[in-house]
């Protein structure tokens, strides 16, 4: 069978597009597989292949740890080449995975780098100034952003947890509100929200269901895409949560990411003495999980860990 390695390369790129992978994600995999690509040039002076052997396996391994020099870089570009053979196994081109025999070491956690809090005041500062400057669409796109934004440092959800979230994962109780997460692998949860979300979800689902009704859309994601006329589709892919975050980096001239805003409201529970069981129940993580790391990084420096709900900031 003849094949060309870049022509599939491409295709197992398309193929995380349709699952759904972020746009950085994606990225991060052509990066890890071109650097598959120059090592099989400095070796072979080409790009054929017809197997791969045990040789060329302990070979790439070698040329990585030269390479790079963080355990987690090595890491990741094997764990990049690994699932690209699985796809070649799939399209019967290779019968085994040989980067299955691959030993690499464990991974290692990096330090927590949360959002630290005078970042996060002036982030939900600046989506309320841009809800009471717009109007029509690019209004509501603020209101979903600031939403966005309740999600993760009200609820410690992560991108992939709001691409698929609906209206309806959004529960009212005596105490507030609660998001539901549907997780793959265990049964659904929920996680508090903040008192300071109530007003702000109620103001956005009013204005949300009045543009659906609008424009004639039958959508009951939470979230939504749209360009600057009209709602394209119901849910935010994780690239359309990405430019929120790119945004708000350029005005802020900070390095806020969703993680970091995650991270801070990981230490924000851990400020408020919610115990450790909990908060990884909140997290979607297994027990096994240590959250010694942020421990650690609050005990650094207690007064910049401080992080508190929005209302009581």
């Amino acid at each position: 069978m003849e094949w060309n390695l870049i022509d599939k390369q491409q295709e197992f790129l398309k193929l995380l597009e349709r699952q759904g992978k972020s746009f950085n994600t994606v990225k991060n995999y052509k990066a890890d597989l071109q650097c598959f690509n120059t090592f099989l040039i400095d070796k072979q002076k080409h790009l054929k292949m017809k197997s791969f052997t045990t040789t060329q396996v302990n070979e790439y391994s070698q040329y990585l740890g030269n390479k790079y020099g963080s355990s987690n870089s090595v890491r990741r570009r094997v764990q990049a080449l690994r699932l690209f053979f699985d796809f070649l196994m799939v399209q019967n081109i290779f019968p085994e995975n040989p980067l299955k025999k691959m030993a690499v070491s464990p991974k290692v956690l990096d330090n927590p780098t949360p959002t630290l809090l005078p970042d996060v005041i002036k982030t939900y500062q600046i989506l309320c100034r841009r809800i009471e400057e717009t109007e029509g669409i690019a209004k509501l796109v603020s209101m979903r952003n600031q939403i966005v934004f309740h999600l993760i440092y009200g609820a410690g959800l992560k991108v992939s947890d709001m691409a698929k979230l609906h209206l309806g994962n959004v529960l009212k109780d005596k105490n507030g509100y609660r998001v539901m997460v549907d997780h793959p692998k265990r049964d659904p949860y929920s996680i508090p929200l903040p008192d300071i979300f109530k007003n702000d979800f109620l103001a956005y689902k009013t204005a949300y269901q009045e543009m659906l009704k609008a424009q004639e859309l039958e959508i009951d994601e939470l979230l939504f895409n749209a360009n600057p006329y009209r709602i394209l589709s119901g849910g935010l892919s994780p690239r359309g949560i990405e430019l929120f975050f790119e945004e708000i980096r350029k005005e802020l001239k900070c390095e806020m990411t969703a993680k970091s805003l995650r991270q801070s409201c990981i230490m924000k529970w851990l400020n408020m003495n919610i115990n450790h069981t909990t908060i990884k129940e909140w997290m979607g993580v297994t027990p096994a999980y240590s959250l010694e790391l942020y421990v650690e990084e609050w005990k650094k420096d207690p007064a910049k860990m401080l992080f508190q709900d929005l209302e009581e900031a």
